[in-house]
């Protein structure tokens, strides 16, 4: 069996790699002495990837928003059973969740990790799928679907995504819409099922006290070949620039206006290395700004026109890229102006590369330290996998990212243009 192993000396880490014939890559991360073991099965496929071709045709296959989520639903569900209940019998911790641009199937556990390990990989590979289930599951759907347009801080949220494109599926509910899931049949499940779930577009990590050889042999005694790898081109509207509108609001039953507001960026597209930058970048810009040790944080804090919820993030996927950031306020409008002076005084006196200096190296800290919990290396891996980037190369890109490339990314992504705010105010 070939198995390679890559050593990274500046965190103290080691990977171990092997590729089955299929295409899957399956990852171990050994960390001795954990108790708990965590495992993950994962797709490169989520919520937006609702239009795509195969192999080199010119049709274009669309298929029903909330498809993605609703086939995670279904493979929960075996021809002999229910797999939560076996993975309960088993005495793990069972998960899943579809995001925007992949599916992740996991569990946890102490003990029987290799009979765990081997009901994630065969359910994720069997699907049973009937009408009949499918019929039944549009009602579950619906309930859900429901529940998160009554959730302030879910809608609070999509809203802004909604302000800023105009076509791009990323604003679409990750469920879809009642009407949309009702399109849902056994057939359209199966044909996303063929095209995503081949083990040439999925990949296996698991993290904690295991034995990487037997993790392998397990993958190879486990994971069907599929025949032919299935070449996806995954097709996304033609989005324009600027954004779609600058202010957006809803009424629900909240007790203090929730605000999020953010910037649509218009550089996307990139993988590797490249993404890993500005993603970097701009979380540093985002903390120089408005993070809990900046002026600007503790003025808005001091005044109360924000509170401990605030937060902020930037997201970069292959079609879209923003920075989101809010929270609760009683004068979302006044924070809003607020940050837009901030930043233009920035713009006029510079950034300051001291403070760029210091929030670089905490971040990095904070990433070093990270590597101690099996569960954020599984999520952090993950979520960059499929971006062509290797979770280790946080590090070096701390390390090595230039004070230059970060005023170029704050000219580029701070853009007045492209700002909007979303609002939801008691009813």
């Amino acid at each position: 069996m070939d198995i390679k192993t890559v050593e990274y000396k500046n965190v103290d880490e080691v990977m171990y790699v092997h590729e089955h014939q299929s295409g899957l890559k399956t990852f171990v991360i050994p960390k001795k002495g954990y108790s708990k073991k965590y495992a993950t099965f994962a797709t490169h496929y989520g919520s937006i990837n609702n239009e795509f071709s195969l192999n080199g045709g010119k049709d274009v296959i669309r298929v029903p928003d909330g498809i993605a989520h609703f086939l995670e639903h279904k493979l929960f569900e075996q021809k002999d059973g229910s797999v939560m209940d076996k993975f309960s019998k088993l005495g793990s911790n069972p998960n899943a969740y579809t995001g925007f641009a992949q599916t992740v199937y996991l569990f946890s556990c102490t003990d029987r990790f290799k009979e765990n390990f081997e009901l994630l990989l065969t359910f994720v590979q069997n699907p049973h799928i009937t009408e009949e289930s499918v019929e039944k599951e549009k009602h579950i759907i619906g309930q859900e679907i429901r529940m998160y347009n009554d959730n302030a801080n879910w809608r609070v949220f999509f809203n802004l995504l909604d302000a800023f494109y105009e076509k791009n599926p990323v604003k679409i509910d990750i469920a879809g819409s009642i009407e949309s899931i009702s399109k849902i049949n056994k057939d359209v499940l199966y044909t996303c099922y063929n095209t995503f779930y081949h083990p040439s577009n999925m990949m296996v990590l698991v993290v904690g006290d295991v034995e990487p050889s037997e993790v392998f042999s397990q993958v190879e005694e486990n994971i069907d070949s599929k025949g032919q790898v299935p070449e996806i081109k995954r097709i996304f509207p033609e989005e324009p620039e600027r954004i779609r509108k600058e202010y957006v609001e809803q009424k629900l039953a909240v007790s203090m206006p929730l605000f999020q507001m953010g910037f649509k960026d218009t550089i996307f597209n990139t993988k590797g290395i490249e993404c890993l930058k500005r993603e970097i970048a701009v979380k540093i810009l985002l903390d120089m700004i408005m993070g809990r040790s900046s002026e600007l944080y503790n003025r808005l804090y001091n005044e109360g026109l924000i509170n401990n919820s605030f937060d902020f993030d930037y997201s970069i996927e292959e079609s879209y890229a923003y920075s989101a950031f809010g929270g609760e306020s009683a004068d979302p409008f006044a924070v809003r102006d607020r940050v837009v002076e901030e930043i233009r005084n920035i713009k006029s006196k510079g950034l300051d590369q001291n403070s760029y200096e210091r929030i670089r190296r905490a971040m990095s800290g904070r990433f070093i330290k990270q590597l101690n919990s099996i569960e954020r290396i599984s999520h952090m891996f993950i979520s960059v996998y499929f971006k062509d980037v290797n979770m280790f190369d946080y590090f070096n890109v701390y390390e090595n990212m230039s004070f230059d490339y970060v005023k170029k990314v704050f000219d580029e992504h701070f853009n007045f243009d492209n700002l909007a705010l979303s609002v939801i105010n008691p009813a």
